[in-house]
């Protein structure tokens, strides 16, 4: 496809989706294929959103199945006058891909039902999962035939069936600017995680720049998800959410999907409108209408809102003759035993209400197998007085939207019925379920759970009974927000959304990490690298004043171990650093002197800054000092009863007190939990401990109240100044860490060279520990990698002593022995 008109670089949107919005009829006679635009396609109607100057491009499989033969052929037509570009699975990867894991496995699940038995869908099957992947790849490979990242592209994928296509896109171009629109539930994190391959398939998602959802509920599970499970932090900011993955900030997108005003006013301006609107009004006259309109599935309650209608009916005799409840079936999107039990069930409940209170001129309840056409379905709505839309459990379902637009009529339906000059008020009631998405934008729908009869029966004779008035006001306040909050509006908020959080890439260096779905892009700062041993090790010997600062934890021990006594290696390497003369040698921890004071008992030479700087020693022998802030504890008879109320109720958490600090760890704790329990103990200890001189700051698992002013950042600036007042302002600066309270030594190293306020310093080495985004320009992997780098420095330093002690040895005269 081309990129360019006139010269004129056109930005194209790639919309992905199963299927395309495209209608397929084949020629029974001839054999030959003709296709038009599925004008009821949400995806189609998409494209209002975009600006006229936008192309946009559509990617997915065709609802017929085509021969190998005449795939070409097809490819080349929908490409060029459509503007499709068609997937052609096979049909084993196809059935096992859409029937199979889709429909029968992902689709029960995201709608809370367990595959506990056979007869409960389709228990997790590693053939199906092949097909799944298998599917995601080839439709990677046709995005990519069209994608040009360079143009400023944008790919928008959509629905369940595609979220591994995100990682497969990202592997092929990392800068890709990708989103994600969800069009089901996303369910509760216990829920998500019994499927077997849970985090490959949000990992891969994860590479999206935004993943969008209708409600904040389904929002609310996915990012407890990822917090719980993959311990990742999210915030928001501005109304925006975001997500903190690898250095990107994935946005999270909540707003309900929008019907096309323009398709449904077309509807309501066809002949064929008026004249089966003449048809229902003629049969229905004198009666109460009840619509529900549905997909067949297992989750849409039609079952149960029939036995409603069967109860209202049994309940108030009075609305026997009088009150008629039409359902239309739309065809079943899938296959299987699940949708043939709910169509007799269906039948059977109309059966027995239809005998029991039906007559010769009445039928209660009125099934209408679909498929139904647009025209035909837009008259239902227009007769309906009532709407009832109650699944158990949907995604948005945007059934009572387009009832209240043909509620509310259009001037050339007015003008068929030959009503135009006595227009009615327009009124509607709409009876919805408190779980599908459209819920909470219906602010005047009568909310039910779908699952109790008694209060969907209820529903229906409030809606019966409710005054003229109350009906023409809730009518006005849905038709309100539906008509200013249509499919463009909504895909238009998606793509700025998209365009706003994509520009990420522009700004720094990718760096790629793990295998297979584990696969993703670290956006890192465009300087960040890895510490070679030889550089540093180059830069060592040229240098004569040196300043080492080594974080403890993370850094020189691994944090899983559990015994965090100093290795052999460590005290080893510590002392042959700290033998040099040029070295000035520092331990800057957060932990208590008492305890680094006995784990470094043999480093006689080297300094401790401990409590993250409150105190400080400089060798062995020396005594402590304190910072200069005069302190008063007794912020701590506020803080400790707090964290002592929380340690109580979350499992696993416990406090550690310090001479200057209190610290409330809940690294044992529940992952989910603990956090949300952080969070709520974070916002109190700021609230009570708003007027004490005290920082409230939060660490790697870890709550942490000390005085305010002291960091490590601020033991970095103290030890600086003290080495100046020494004359020995070091050339050479090496400051190794791992987490945020290392980030503030960094900061001030950077800071200090900035100002020039060391200008003695020629070498700078600020380096993090694991890859990750950080304000230091280095990165080593882990903390043997530390090891080996501070055995470098102390090799050379070896070196250099030898080469000392020989010079001294040669320039001196043999009569001084």
């Amino acid at each position: 496809m081309d990129d360019e008109d006139d010269g004129v670089v056109i930005p194209k949107r790639i919309i992905v989706a199963n299927e395309l919005p495209i209608r397929a009829v084949c020629d029974g006679e001839t054999g030959r294929w003709s296709f038009e635009y599925d004008a009821d396609s949400l995806y189609l109607q998409l494209r209002d959103g975009f600006g006229d100057e936008v192309e946009v491009v559509y990617v997915g499989c065709l609802k017929a199945e085509i021969d190998v033969a005449d795939q070409d052929d097809v490819a080349q037509e929908l490409q060029d006058k459509f503007r499709c570009v068609p997937v052609f699975l096979p049909r084993e990867i196809r059935s096992g891909f859409y029937h199979g894991f889709c429909k029968h496995y992902l689709w029960p699940l995201f709608h809370y039902m367990l595959p506990i038995t056979s007869s409960q869908g389709t228990r997790f099957d590693r053939a199906l999962w092949r097909a799944y992947c298998s599917a995601n790849k080839m439709f990677a490979d046709k995005v990519m035939e069209v994608l040009s990242p360079e143009l400023e592209d944008y790919v928008w994928i959509h629905n369940y069936h595609l979220m591994l296509l995100p990682s497969f896109l990202r592997r092929r171009f990392h800068r890709i600017k990708l989103g994600f629109f969800l069009h089901s539930p996303f369910p509760s994190s216990e829920i998500y995680r019994t499927i077997p391959v849970h985090k490959e398939i949000l990992q891969a998602l994860l590479n999206c720049d935004v993943i969008g959802f209708h409600t904040f509920d389904y929002a609310r599970h996915f990012l407890s998800y990822c917090s719980r499970l993959l311990g990742l932090d999210y915030r928001s900011n501005r109304g925006y959410i975001g997500l903190e993955y690898c250095g990107r900030t994935v946005g999270v997108k909540i707003l309900p999907a929008g019907i096309h005003m323009g398709q449904l006013q077309w509807a309501l301006s066809q002949k064929e409108t008026a004249e089966k609107f003449k048809e229902l009004k003629k049969k229905f006259e004198g009666k109460f209408v009840i619509l529900g309109a549905d997909d067949m599935d297992m989750f849409k309650g039609i079952n149960f809102k029939l036995s409603a209608m069967g109860q209202l009916l049994e309940e108030q005799e009075k609305y026997r003759g009088k009150v008629v409840f039409v359902q239309i079936k739309n065809p079943a999107r899938s296959q299987g035993k699940d949708i043939r039990d709910v169509e007799s069930e269906i039948s059977a409940i109309a059966n027995e209400i239809n005998q029991k209170y039906g007559g010769p001129d009445y039928e209660p309840i009125v099934l209408v197998n679909g498929p139904v056409t647009t025209q035909e379905k837009a008259a239902y709505y227009a007769i309906a007085e009532c709407c009832v839309v109650t699944p158990v459990r949907d995604g948005m379902n945007l059934v009572p939207y387009k009832y209240t637009v043909c509620r509310e009529g259009s001037p050339a339906l007015d003008k068929a019925l030959g009503n135009e000059e006595a227009v009615q008020p327009k009124k509607s009631v709409i009876i919805v379920s408190e779980f599908i998405g459209c819920s909470p934008s219906l602010s005047g729908a009568i909310r039910v759970n779908p699952w109790s009869i008694d209060d969907v029966s209820t529903a229906m004779y409030s809606a019966i009974e409710m005054e003229e008035s109350e009906k023409q006001l809730r009518h006005e306040k849905h038709y309100k927000y539906i008509s200013s909050h249509d499919v463009a509006y909504w895909a238009k908020s998606f793509d700025q959304d998209l365009v706003r959080a994509s520009k990420w890439v522009d700004d720094v260096r990718l760096w790629t990490m793990g295998l297979g779905f584990g696969f993703k892009v670290a956006a890192l700062n465009s300087n960040y690298r890895r510490l070679l041993v030889d550089y540093v090790v180059s830069a060592y010997r040229r240098t004569n004043s040196r300043l080492i600062l080594l974080d403890y934890d993370g850094t020189m021990m691994p944090k899983t171990h559990v015994d965090k006594t100093p290795s052999s290696d460590v005290i080893s390497v510590l002392n042959s650093l700290c033998s040099d003369p040029r070295n000035i040698v520092f331990v800057v921890s957060g932990r208590g002197r008492d305890c680094l004071s006995k784990w470094f008992s043999p480093c006689e030479k080297m300094g401790i800054s401990a409590e993250h700087g409150y105190f400080t020693r400089w060798t062995k022998d020396a005594s402590w000092e304190t910072c200069s802030l005069i302190m008063d504890f007794d912020w701590k008879n506020i803080a400790l009863p707090v964290m002592e109320h929380y340690t109580e109720a979350t499992d696993g958490s416990f406090i550690e007190q310090k001479e200057s600090a209190v610290v409330w760890h809940y690294e044992h704790a529940d992952l989910h939990f603990g956090s949300w329990q952080a969070k709520e103990l974070l916002d109190h200890l700021e609230n009570v401990l708003a007027k004490e001189p005290v920082a409230v700051t939060r660490g790697q698992f870890i709550i942490e109240v000390k005085p305010q002013g002291v960091s490590k950042g601020k033991a970095v600036e103290n030890i600086v100044s003290t080495m100046r007042k020494q004359g020995k302002l070091p050339d050479f600066v090496l400051c190794i860490g791992d987490d945020r309270s290392d980030e503030v030594m960094f900061e001030t190293i950077a800071d200090k060279v900035v100002s020039q306020s060391l200008p003695a310093i020629r070498e700078v080495f600020a380096c993090t520990v694991g890859l990750k985004p950080s304000k230091a320009k280095y990165f080593l992997d882990d903390t043997d990698e530390v090891i080996k780098l501070l055995q470098g420095l102390a090799a050379e330093s070896s070196i250099q002593a030898n080469s000392d002690y020989l010079k001294e040895s040669v320039g001196r005269n043999p009569s001084d022995d």
